[in-house]
């Protein structure tokens, strides 16, 4: 009987989905469609995620165009993203709004790398739980007489193999976050 790992990789493929939305939707001065994602719109009476009563595209380096799919929308639009706080400067124009990002200060990018490093350690400890489950599942297994002490200890290596491998993409997505926030 060998023991059944898609569990744990399921949770490692969610977390790492998680920390990959959570990076990329940290500011770093330079446009990005992600930072915009979670802006919800009032639009005709209801809350709307801003996919869906606008097109978000990049400008340029430095900024987003904004173009809702009904013109009246661009007030509301406007007022979404200026509620949401992201730190950014909304310009609105007859076809939608501008968000133009800010340059980033030498205190922002600081601030920016500390976020990343807390968004890390979050998914580096929900990866912790999810292999404590699995070891105490394997030695419960193992106790109640499934599989033998060998097994376990075999299986606990296969366990920490793939914890170490998530880890690993885990500090190459903060260190590639790390690298654009600095380099621009």
């Amino acid at each position: 009987m060998s023991y059944d790992f898609s569990k744990l990789q399921k949770r490692g493929d969610e977390i790492t989905e998680w920390l990959k939305t959570e990076l990329g939707s940290l500011r770093t001065g330079r446009a990005n469609t992600a930072l915009v994602e979670r802006v919800m719109v009032d639009s005709y009476g209801a809350k709307a995620p801003l996919q869906s009563v606008a097109s978000v595209s990049v400008e340029d380096a430095r900024t987003l165009r904004i173009a809702p799919w009904d013109k009246t929308q661009i007030g509301p639009v406007q007022q979404a993203i200026d509620k949401a706080n992201l730190g950014v400067s909304t310009v609105p124009d007859d076809l939608g709004v501008r968000v133009v990002f800010p340059e980033m200060t030498e205190e922002n990018r600081k601030h920016v790398v500390k976020l990343v490093k807390e968004r890390l350690e979050e998914a580096k400890i929900s990866l912790r739980k999810e292999r404590d489950e699995v070891w105490n599942d394997i030695q419960k297994k193992e106790k109640d007489k499934e599989f033998a002490e060998d097994d376990k200890f075999r299986y606990k290596d296969q366990m920490e193999d793939m914890v170490k491998k998530l880890n690993e993409t885990f500090e190459d997505m903060s260190q590639k976050k790390e690298k654009d926030i600095s380099s621009i």
